[in-house]
């Protein structure tokens, strides 16, 4: 199964209040999103899942209009939140005290299949808490390491949530610049690795035993690369680091996640990444890049039509 994750962040703010979207409704504009997925026959290419990774206040607005067509024209069309917290509401201990938190229990009941957790602005955020307490944590580089082993560790928590809550994951981990550090790739492997291995080791804790109807998704992102003006990877890297994440995940969890590219799959990347054995899909926020910059269903058509060109 092909996974591709559109994460739609807060796409919804309208252009006239600082955002990209063409609508004043955010409601309108979300149903817009899914008639025109369902007539483009987005949900029915073959073995291939697409997941709407929505703001809380637009899942509804998503499940309800998905729920008004048939399942046979929905296809494997489904809907995710964009993260989960790191409790969750519990017969006799919590009935659900979590104000300005989406604790699993609610985004598993408002039909949620999936959750992004640990998307690297969900983690820098969590970082810039922490550093906002003690600064040192971006200057002296021991203090940073155990931060982000603690941002590791919250991660898990929302993790083990939404899996307990029976809702699959696409958990992200990817390197900064300062941990991939300088000089050439070859020189910059092991740093990499270290980085890499930590956040799985840590995010993925405790997993093995709740994947029994659940499932777990990596999505590699090249934190160093995402951002305007500049250079994402190219083939060798991806290749290089998926496979190195599915070697570790097998070597300490037991099982072989398929492994998602994480920053930005676009139409110009979409053939050179489909054609990485150890990749399995990606993710895709904005489908145009210039202009009036936006996403556009007619847009993730022609990406996943790219994508599949090279497996046909």
């Amino acid at each position: 199964m092909i996974e591709i994750f559109v994460n739609l962040k807060r796409f919804e703010v309208p252009r006239g209040k600082g955002g990209i979207c063409d609508f004043e409704n955010p409601q309108e504009w979300m149903e817009y999103v899914i008639d025109k997925c369902i007539a483009f026959g987005i949900g029915k290419f073959s073995k291939i899942r697409v997941t709407f990774l929505l703001p809380e206040a637009l899942i509804l607005a998503a499940k309800n209009r998905l729920n008004s067509y048939s399942s046979d024209t929905v296809g494997a069309l489904e809907i995710g939140s964009q993260g989960v917290f790191r409790e969750d509401i519990k017969t006799g201990v919590n009935f659900g005290a979590f104000t300005t938190n989406f604790p699993a229990a609610a985004v598993k009941n408002l039909g949620c299949t999936w959750s992004i957790i640990g998307h690297s602005e969900e983690r820098t955020d969590k970082l810039n808490m922490l550093a906002s307490f003690e600064p040192a944590v971006n200057k002296d580089p021991e203090i940073y390491k155990k931060a982000h082993k603690t941002v590791g560790k919250l991660i898990n928590q929302e993790v083990l949530c939404a899996l307990n809550a029976g809702i699959n994951v696409l958990i992200c981990v990817g390197e900064t610049a300062g941990e991939r550090g300088e000089g050439v790739f070859a020189e910059q492997k092991s740093r990499i690795e270290a980085a890499l291995k930590s956040q799985l080791l840590t995010g993925l804790e405790g997993v093995r035993s709740r994947l029994d109807k659940r499932k777990i998704v990596i999505g590699y992102e090249p934190v160093w690369a995402i951002g305007p003006g500049k250079v994402p990877p190219g083939g060798e890297y991806i290749e290089y680091v998926s496979k190195y994440i599915k070697n570790i995940v097998k070597q300490y969890f037991g099982f072989n996640p398929p492994v998602v590219y994480g920053g930005g799959l676009k139409e110009e990347n979409a053939s050179m990444l489909s054609g990485i054995e150890t990749i399995d899909g990606g993710l895709v926020a904005l489908t145009r890049f210039s202009g009036d910059i936006r996403f556009e269903p007619e847009d993730l058509k022609k990406i996943i039509e790219k994508y599949l060109g090279k497996l046909q």
